[in-house]
This record gives C-alpha cells, structure tokens and sequence, in this order.
C-alpha cells in the first residue's frame, strides 16, 4: 500500500482571461491612488489533504521524480493559480514543542497562502535544538508525531537544518518558505532567514498572540506545587516528579487540607439549602395556621357570640320548660265546678272554708305569679 495519502485534483484552465478579471480601485494605497485595472482574482482549486486517512508521510519516506528539471514558481504564478499535477511548495520549519492551537495556524496560513499549496514541514531533532535553543518538553519522535497528525500538512520532514541552504531547498523542491516576518537571530546571524527574504522566497505569515510554547511552561512553573499535586494525586510518585520529601508530605496535607474544606463548604452550601426550605416550609406553616384560626375564631363567634346560635338555643330551651311547667289556664267562659259538701260527715271543730282559700287555688294562683315573673325576666 503506498504512503500517500488519497488525493483528489481538478483541471484549472491556465489562462487568466478565464480566471474571473476584475477591476479593483485601491484608494490611495497605490502609487498617487492610482486606480489598478485586470486584477486577476485566482480561483481556489482541491487541496492535496482533502481525503484524511493518515498522517502526513516523511519525506525520506517518498522517491521524487529527479529527471525533471528544478525550475521555481513565481510569485504572480503562485498567485494566479499552478496546474493540479504541479503545486506550490511551501516549505516552514520550527521545533513545534507541545503543539498547541499556535502552530496549527501558522501551518493553515502557510497552507493557504496559494490556490494550489503543497505543506512541507520541517522539525529540528533533539541535537540540534537543545544546542542552538534549549531544553524541549517533547523529544523529536514526539514532535514528528504531533506535526504529521496536523491536517494541514502534507510532508514532514525530519532532521531539519537550522538554516536552510540552496541544496536542501533544491533537494526537496521548494517555492517558498513561510514563517512569521519577525527576524530570528540565532547561530551567529541576526536572521536566519535573510537571504531567504533577499531570494525572492519568502512568504511571511502572522503569529498567534497569547498562545506559545514558553507561554505554557510558564503557566506550569508559576504554578508548580498546583500541579505536583495533581500528579501526586493521580499516582505518580515523588521520584518520578523530582519531589522532595519535605515537599512530598507538605503537598498531602495541602490536599488534606483541601478536602476538609471542601467538605466544610459543602455542608454549608447543604445546610443554606436545609435553612431555607425550613423557612419556606415555616411560611406556608404560619399561613396556614392563621388561615385556621380565622376560620376557628369565626365559628366560635357563630356560636358564642352576642347573637349566636348558642344564645337562640337557650332562649329555646328556656321557653320550651316554662311551658312544660307551667301549662296554660283554662278560658275564663268555661264553668267552674264546685263541689258541694257532704252531707254525710263534718268534723265540728272545723269551719267552713271559702273557695277563694281553697288549696286547689293556692296552686294555681303560685303558677300564675310564677309564670308573670319569668315573662318578666325573658322580657
């Protein structure tokens, strides 16, 4: 199975006629605000990496046809667009110690500099880095498996020189070579790509402001007992991260420390959570109860006020036992029967007593005083 990866071209016609011309007016920026006829806007044409199966191949990996000649592109040729069979070769280099979003785009721009770019890749080894710029976190495999796995680069190539000669750049074809316009002194020179720049070659592209490399070891350094910590805690011993001791027991019980509050934290934020339903369930209490006691107070008014339903009761009650007691008299129309004496017995020493005396009377003329006092009374 060949290394490449799945390809997918389409043919562009090559003159510029057919290349959408069009007038742009460029106020003031050209020479007097001269106005620019037939700018000649170039069509995009199918990326070589549209089909992502694999990671970008090394270059000591490809065999490249030598038999033909090495004849560079132009830049205005570059621009207007090259033939699907012979792309653009733009060639960056860098360390690209822990690939970060900062990396990614300074390839996307290199990628994306011509209608038909081919990415070459360069990433310097170990030797050479730690001895021109410094200690990397990543050791080069680890760099060359980071950079192949970028989808916008199409060859990687390992080893890479610090400076980039005319055999290398012949070697492996190259157009152009992108990266930031920022001059980078190193190995004797105040910028290692100045004879590049002076060749023609050189395609500048922008850097990512507030993300790099020594950005990110700085974050770790400034924060370096955070994240002993943290490893401590996911099992690496204090060997491993070059731990003291001290230092070892000092950070277990920061973590200790930590979870106690944490946990303090917690049943405060539980029992905030506890006071307040209490509280909620308080105030639905208190209206509730007096919702109750309105309604008890009101049915004790009903029944024991001054013109409740208890009063009515008694004056019934009272009414219905003075009638019991005191049924009524007859009419006055009706006869009165006296009884006669009996002419058969009399006691001598008795005398003879009037009706108006008579016990039968006596009752009934007590009923009568009795029954006018409790009219009296009830009135």
């Amino acid at each position: 199975m060949s290394n490449h990866r799945l390809t997918f071209t389409m043919e562009v016609p090559q003159s510029a006629e057919k290349l959408n011309p069009r007038k742009r007016r460029k106020d003031g920026s050209g020479a007097n605000g001269a106005v620019e006829d037939d700018v000649v806007v170039p069509r995009k044409m199918a990326r070589p990496t549209i089909g992502l199966s694999e990671p970008a191949p090394f270059s000591d990996e490809l065999e490249l046809d030598y038999s033909r000649p090495y004849i560079r592109v132009t830049l205005e040729e570059a621009r207007l667009g090259t033939p699907a069979d012979r792309p653009v070769r733009v060639y960056a280099d860098g360390i690209f110690d822990l690939f970060h979003s900062g990396h990614a785009r300074a390839l996307m721009q290199a990628k994306c500099l011509f209608p038909n770019t081919y990415l070459i890749v360069g990433v310097c080894s170990d030797e050479l880095t730690h001895t021109l710029k410094g200690f990397t976190v990543m050791n080069d495999v680890e760099r060359y498996d980071a950079v192949q796995h970028c989808r916008y680069v199409d060859e990687v190539v390992r080893n890479a020189p610090w400076t980039l000669t005319p055999e290398f750049l012949a070697e492996h074809r190259i157009d152009f070579v992108a990266h930031d316009d920022i001059p980078y002194s190193s190995a004797g020179s105040d910028d290692v790509y100045k004879h590049i720049k002076e060749a023609g070659m050189f395609a500048p592209t922008q850097r990512t402001e507030g993300i790099s490399t020594s950005d990110i070891i700085t974050r770790i350094v400034r924060d370096y007992d955070v994240y002993a910590r943290r490893n401590l805690q996911r099992g690496y011993t204090a060997k491993e991260l070059n731990v003291s001791f001290i230092n070892e027991k000092k950070y277990n019980l920061q973590e200790r420390v930590d979870k106690v509050k944490k946990k303090v934290k917690d049943v405060e934020e539980k029992s905030k959570e506890f006071v307040q339903k209490v509280e909620e369930k308080s105030i639905d209490l208190i209206q509730k109860w007096e919702e109750k006691s309105r309604e008890f107070i009101g049915n004790f008014l009903e029944m024991f006020g001054p013109e409740g339903a208890l009063k009515h009761m008694l004056k019934e009650g009272k009414g219905r036992m003075l009638q019991a007691i005191s049924p009524k008299q007859s009419p006055s129309s009706s006869p009165v029967r006296e009884r006669s004496p009996s002419p058969a017995f009399r006691w001598p020493f008795t005398t003879k007593m009037s009706p108006s005396s008579s016990p039968i009377n006596v009752s009934r003329s007590s009923a009568a005083a009795a029954y006018d006092i409790s009219e009296d009374e009830e009135d």
